[in-house]
Parts: structure tokens; C-alpha cells; sequence
């Protein structure tokens, strides 16, 4: 699986408007708490379907477009964050040590 870099709005209006599943991976670049979630995350990652999109949004580079993604999908911003996405409704929100691909992937089977 890949990340795919959440770099601009109109990217986020295509994740809101998109039908079936994306997941959004909020990052900070700064914190290690943050890149040892983003770690444990891309080791389990195999489990999620493949056809799964997902999103990195780098909060240092980008942090106009997470206060948007908290707001457009009306979640209290954390760093780092999953939102799973279907079919423009956040169904599934974890930070910090919460984060597990095994979770999203037994929510998109479920």
C-alpha cells in the first residue's frame, strides 16, 4: 500500500465526496509519539483492503487543511489521528495509541 499526500483542499472535498473508503492519517513531523503511530500503523497496514484510499496529511506542512478536515468532518483535531471516511461520514476517529490498522480493517469488513 502507498500514502497518497493530502496537500490541497480540493483533495479533501474529493475524499468527502468519493464513494466507499478512505482513511486520513494526521502526522506531525515533529512529534515521536506521532511517527511511532504512523510506524505501528505501516507495519500492520496489509490487513485494510487495497482498495482502501490513504491519505497523509504531513500537520506541519498543511495545518489550514487539518483545522479544515476537523471541521469538515466534525472531529476535535489530535496529532497524530485516523479518520476513516465512508462515503463522505467520518465512521471511525482514533489518536495517539488507539491508531490500529486492525480496527479500520474490522470496521470496513463489518
Amino acid at each position: 500500500m502507498n500514502w497518497v499526500n493530502l496537500t490541497s483542499v480540493e483533495q479533501l472535498e474529493e475524499i468527502k465526496n468519493a464513494s466507499g473508503y478512505s482513511l486520513i492519517f494526521k502526522h506531525s513531523t515533529r512529534c515521536s509519539i506521532s511517527l511511532m503511530a504512523k510506524k505501528n500503523f505501516e507495519f500492520d497496514w496489509d490487513v485494510i483492503p487495497s482498495d482502501t484510499k490513504l491519505f497523509f496529511l504531513d500537520l506541519i506542512s498543511y495545518r489550514d487543511i487539518s483545522n479544515h478536515v476537523a471541521e469538515v468532518f466534525q472531529v476535535t483535531h489530535q496529532s497524530p489521528q485516523i479518520l476513516l471516511i465512508k462515503d463522505g461520514e467520518c465512521v471511525l476517529e482514533a489518536s495517539h495509541s488507539d491508531i490500529s490498522a486492525e480496527e479500520v480493517a474490522e470496521v470496513i469488513a463489518a
